[in-house]
């Protein structure tokens, strides 16, 4: 089972039958690898992910997801200030929730899907995610 999917199904509940509305953004989201998608709720992948953290002064905390340490919490304020209202909508959207329910189901399990899917500390090669 690719990595991505085993761990939105240990982590969400199932093994990528959707059976979460949070497991399709997330697919989305985090399996971008070396793949251009646009439009609300598609990224770049998990380095796209962290960059975005970064440039929101935000790094510590996705780090915090990526190494062997505790993972530090995230708002779903400080989500939002991250992801931008275009794409929370359209996350949002694309789950069939509402904005404000999207964001904190986000902020509980981001941390550990990011903290599933680098089991050795590190960022995986660009590309080598497998949804």
């Amino acid at each position: 089972m690719p990595l991505l999917d085993q761990v939105l199904g240990n982590l969400l509940g199932g093994s990528g039958g959707g059976s979460s509305p949070l497991q399709g953004v997330l697919m989305s989201m985090l399996g971008g690898g070396g793949q251009q998608r646009s439009g609300p709720g598609m990224g770049g992948g998990l380095g796209d992910l962290v960059s975005r953290f970064e440039q929101a002064g935000l790094g510590h905390v996705a780090q915090s997801w990526v190494g062997n340490g505790p993972n530090q919490p995230v708002s779903p304020q400080d989500l939002h200030r991250v992801l931008g209202e275009q794409q929370v909508q359209g996350m949002a959207s694309q789950a069939g929730m509402a904005p404000g329910d999207f964001l904190s189901q986000l902020s509980q399990h981001l941390p550990n899907v990011v903290n599933g899917m680098t089991p050795h500390g590190r960022l995986p090669d660009e590309g080598s995610v497998s949804v």
